[in-house]
């Protein structure tokens, strides 16, 4: 135990940053904590062989970076409903699902600490990780390493096995990438730095007491709800108002805990009424986008292993 100590204190104090950069690369935080997992036991298989030729901080983000690009190298791009669907033509009840492999996810503070959440706390947005998905993984590395964590090209060079010039050209690559994308994107360029809390406040009250009308008035003309893993999603309040009606079984009686998400984003864990269990049975994790006191965007993550890693119990009392 006492030959293993070193790298456990090191990997330990490491690993919040760690999973933060992995989540960022992959888009789910399950994906995000196995290539965690792996680098520690890499790191743990090699230590005697680690010769500090490098900081054990680079070290260990070389060995993560190369796990997250080969993930990469085997997997499709993670989407949200909105950026590859058309709103639903008719509302029925979603049906049709596609693999969780599919989705970007959201992800639980990774840190305790308030300065870290203040200064990452746009890098983690819902939004943001979508867009670093339009990268190449290796300018995806790039970019988090140097405008998220602030590294010089050097350090990146040798944790990414490029030279200084190449990590510098990939970064302009990606930067104009998603300058780009920002651009063309209306929900990016509509987030609110601060979340409005009445307005959070108003959206438990409709939606548990499953106040139709009441709920449909808080969101936009043009407002939206899409609902991983369900490709399909509805907009504007004509559409909410028949969706919510359709599904009022499904959800009434439902309760929400309110946890954090995303770099201390605010957000809604629903917990539904169950047939088959006694209480109420954890649902999806609804993150509000919100501008001039109205609501733009319900991302309802419909994905019960979520409750688990947010920290959040598996059933509640009626």
């Amino acid at each position: 135990m006492n030959e293993t100590a070193p790298e456990l204190q090191l990997f330990d104090d490491l690993k919040p940053e760690l999973t933060s950069f992995c989540y960022r690369m992959l888009g789910s935080i399950d994906d995000a904590d196995d290539a965690v997992q792996e680098t520690f036991i890499r790191v743990w298989q090699s230590w005697n062989s680690f010769r500090q030729e490098s900081s054990f901080k680079t070290w260990a983000y070389r060995i993560a970076s190369n796990i997250c690009l080969d993930k990469l190298r085997q997997a499709k791009r993670r989407i949200r409903p909105v950026d590859f669907f058309d709103p639903a033509e008719s509302i029925v009840e979603p049906r049709e699902t596609l693999p969780d492999s599919s989705w970007i996810w959201p992800a639980p503070d990774f840190s305790n600490n308030p300065e870290d959440l203040f200064i990452r706390k746009d890098t983690l947005h819902i939004c943001f990780v979508t867009l670093l998905q339009l990268l190449p993984p290796r300018q995806r590395a790039v970019i988090i390493l140097k405008d998220v964590f602030e590294w010089p090209s050097k350090q990146i060079a040798e944790t990414l096995g490029m030279s200084p010039a190449a990590v510098n050209s990939a970064l302009q690559r990606a930067r104009e990438t998603l300058e780009r994308e920002q651009n063309r994107s209306n929900e990016f360029s509509m987030k609110e730095e601060m979340p409005d809390r009445e307005l959070l406040s108003r959206y438990v009250e409709a939606f548990e007491q499953f106040d139709i009308t009441a709920l449909v008035a808080l969101f936009h003309e043009e407002g939206r709800m899409s609902m991983p893993p369900f490709p399909m999603w509805v907009r504007g309040k004509d559409d909410l108002f028949k969706f919510f009606t359709l599904t009022r079984l499904h959800c009434e009686g439902s309760r929400f805990i309110p946890v954090s998400a995303n770099g201390g984003f605010p957000a809604l864990a629903q917990y539904m009424p169950s047939k088959e269990e006694d209480g109420l049975v954890p649902w999806g994790i609804h993150i509000l986008e919100m501008r001039d006191k109205k609501i733009i965007h319900v991302q309802n993550f419909i994905n019960r292993k979520l409750f688990s890693r947010f920290g959040l119990p598996d059933r509640l009392d009626r």
